[in-house]
């Protein structure tokens, strides 16, 4: 297991997806290692700012892009990996959109707005492509480009107007809104899988892996692998403890989560495992505390062991 996870750690720190195996009641389970998604950011103004922030709260990598270098600096947009002062076509060329990649285009006018469809049109089309603007000037710059040659379907595929219709008016409410988009797009292909087995959380999860791949100490791993009902976190969810009870990552928090720590640190050493129901039903929540219902089923390992 140890091995296991120093291999998926050097994946995910070298941008590769990796995926881990096990076994639990006879199930065949996969938990995925999935690089964050690129984000391209195409304009820097105070809508990409809050949109900025949002997007790497949800574990994008956010590249912003604006020719103004008063905006396009890591003052106005700390949270960003990259960030590039370029006029937008030059800067398309050299990121290098793919079709895992999100893009928004929220430049200040719809002239920036076409000079950047121009150039990620005829290349690979993106997974998400959004572009700002009224429903008006939308249309007309859409048609323009279609007189231009640009096919049809592929403005059809442009979120745009960007954003889901929720009556945005603020900075910050337009920020959602687009960010609520980038979700649902996210989240297309991922039906009920709480019970599936492959579990739904598929984020890269950097510095547990680093903790259970470099730090000596015997440990512990916790992963959920099945949920029903409402609960705190969906399958996938991670966390280890080691033997000086240090932890990182959750699997819920509070009374739940205590519970099952107290059963992973009796299995640090042994190169044991085993699965544990945490039953948060009304009659067990009252009693214990616990804010949410539901059950989840927990796989728990010495990291030492097979």
């Amino acid at each position: 297991m140890l091995e296991q996870l120093k291999e998926i750690y050097r994946a995910v720190v070298a941008g590769r997806q990796a995926e881990l195996s096990f076994e639990a009641d006879g199930v065949h389970c996969t938990r995925a290692f999935t690089p964050a998604e690129r984000l391209i950011l195409l304009g820097c103004g105070h809508i990409g700012q809050a949109l900025c922030r949002y997007a790497v709260d949800l574990g994008f990598s956010v590249t912003a892009v604006d020719e103004r270098p008063g905006f396009a600096n890591h003052t106005q947009m700390p949270e960003a990996e990259t960030i590039l002062c370029d006029s937008f076509p030059n800067a398309i060329r050299r990121l290098n959109i793919t079709e895992r990649d999100y893009v928004c285009v929220i430049t200040r006018g719809h002239r920036f707005d076409a000079d950047c469809l121009r150039k990620i049109l005829p290349g690979a089309f993106p997974k998400y492509l959004g572009m700002i603007g009224s429903k008006r000037r939308v249309a007309l710059l859409l048609q323009q480009l279609e007189n231009e040659g640009f096919r049809r379907a592929d403005l059809e595929r442009i979120h745009a107007p960007i954003g889901i219709a929720i009556n945005a008016l603020t900075v910050k409410e337009i920020a959602i809104s687009i960010v609520a988009e980038l979700i649902r797009c996210r989240r297309a292909d991922v039906f009920c899988r709480s019970k599936g087995t492959r579990l739904s959380a598929e984020t890269p999860e950097l510095e547990l892996l680093e903790f259970l791949a470099d730090d000596p100490t015997p440990k512990a791993l916790l992963i959920v692998y099945e949920t029903s009902g409402s609960t705190p976190v969906k399958s996938g969810a991670m966390m280890a403890v080691d033997k000086l009870n240090r932890t990182v990552g959750t699997i819920g928090g509070g009374c739940s989560e205590a519970s099952v720590l107290a059963d992973a640190r009796k299995l640090i050493g042994t190169g044991a495992h085993r699965s544990v129901v945490v039953d948060m039903s009304n009659d067990i929540a009252a009693e214990e505390g616990m804010v949410c219902g539901g059950r989840m089923k927990v796989w728990i390992t010495d990291v030492e062991g097979r």
